[in-house]
């Protein structure tokens, strides 16, 4: 398992507060002029830090994962382009409003596969996440993703998408331009496309602003990411009418939000590993992992032919949340 390889940056999860503490004891003996005769305690108290966070991930609960999957170091669509893809170019705007910078779309190769990859983006400044509306996008943005898809399957192209966003942009303009409707049309179109179509969750997965770009083929979730109808927040105030944090986890709880608990309920088809503590400490081996599941999936759906595609994509998406009803028993 990898390592922790970040431990520098100024934010701290609520749950990692044990290991601050050990974290400035190391600094302070790195610091020290004769820091090369204190090696072997920097050294054990270094595996104590590491042993104790990995614990700590271990037993995370359903509100903590939701934290650490909005972890502002945590790779976004961008960083995993640059991570895994070659030859990027980036495409922009619906040919209908404007752009939105809430949804990157662009060719790209992944592996040896040639894509269409598409995925949330919510920025990492505060004027990148004001731009980006925090990752919300707006009817534009589906209506961009859609575009997009509709030329990548005119050119036989598999398509990647990346799922990380709270939801759609709830405002008042997105509901004018027909955010419901551009979501649902993305639904429907998605469902028919002649063309592969794989889906990871990296990081959020809230809401219809997540299956706006979420029908697919094979869908799979980080580790450390959620996916659900609605925030464990919003599911708070909606049934306590109040979201603090004993709500929230009873929220994140009752929502089956996780991956683990996606998966066990049949809505996604893999979990993708992440380092011990986080993609937000390992970057680079959280996408290696991911390139090697998207690029394993591609090459097996583009065994079918389109039609058998869209067929086999159609029961799996009626396949999802069957319940089978117990037989009555017969009277005598």
């Amino acid at each position: 398992m990898a390592k922790s390889t970040e431990y520098g940056s100024t934010y701290t999860l609520p749950f990692e507060q044990p290991i601050v503490e050990l974290q400035k004891q190391i600094t302070i003996f790195e610091q020290k002029p004769d820091a090369a005769e204190f090696a072997e305690e920097i050294e054990s108290l270094k595996k104590n830090r590491d042993q104790l966070l990995e614990k700590i991930y271990r037993n995370l609960s359903p509100w903590d994962i939701v934290r650490v999957a909005r972890h502002p170091q945590r790779p976004q669509t961008s960083d995993y382009i640059e991570m895994m893809c070659r030859d990027f170019c980036e495409l922009h705007g619906d040919r209908h409003f404007g752009d939105d910078p809430a949804m990157i779309t662009g060719f790209g190769r992944i592996g040896p596969h040639k894509v269409m990859i598409i995925g949330h983006q919510k920025g990492k400044t505060t004027q990148e996440k004001i731009t980006c509306h925090f990752g919300c996008a707006h009817p534009e943005g589906y209506r961009k993703a859609l575009l997009k898809m509709k030329l990548a399957e005119k050119f036989g192209l598999p398509i990647v998408t990346f799922i990380d966003t709270p939801g759609a942009y709830p405002g008042l303009k997105a509901e004018e331009r027909g955010q419901a409707a551009a979501i649902a049309v993305n639904l429907l179109e998605m469902s028919r496309l002649k063309t592969p179509i794989v889906c990871v969750v990296i990081g959020e997965g809230g809401s219809g602003g997540a299956l706006g770009i979420g029908v697919g083929d094979r869908t799979a979730m980080l580790k450390y990411s959620w996916y659900s109808v609605i925030s464990p927040e919003g599911c708070a105030a909606i049934l306590w009418k109040k979201a603090d944090e004993q709500t929230n986890l009873q929220a994140a709880e009752a929502l089956k939000l996780t991956a683990v608990d996606n998966l066990a309920n049949g809505l996604i088809d893999d979990v993708i590993a992440e380092p011990s503590t986080g993609a937000h400490r390992d970057p680079q081996a959280t996408a290696k992992q991911m390139e090697h599941w998207i690029v394993d999936r591609i090459r097996e759906l583009k065994r079918f032919k389109p039609q058998t595609l869209v067929q086999k994509r159609y029961e799996r998406l009626r396949n999802i949340g069957e319940v089978a009803l117990a037989a009555t028993p017969t009277q005598h």
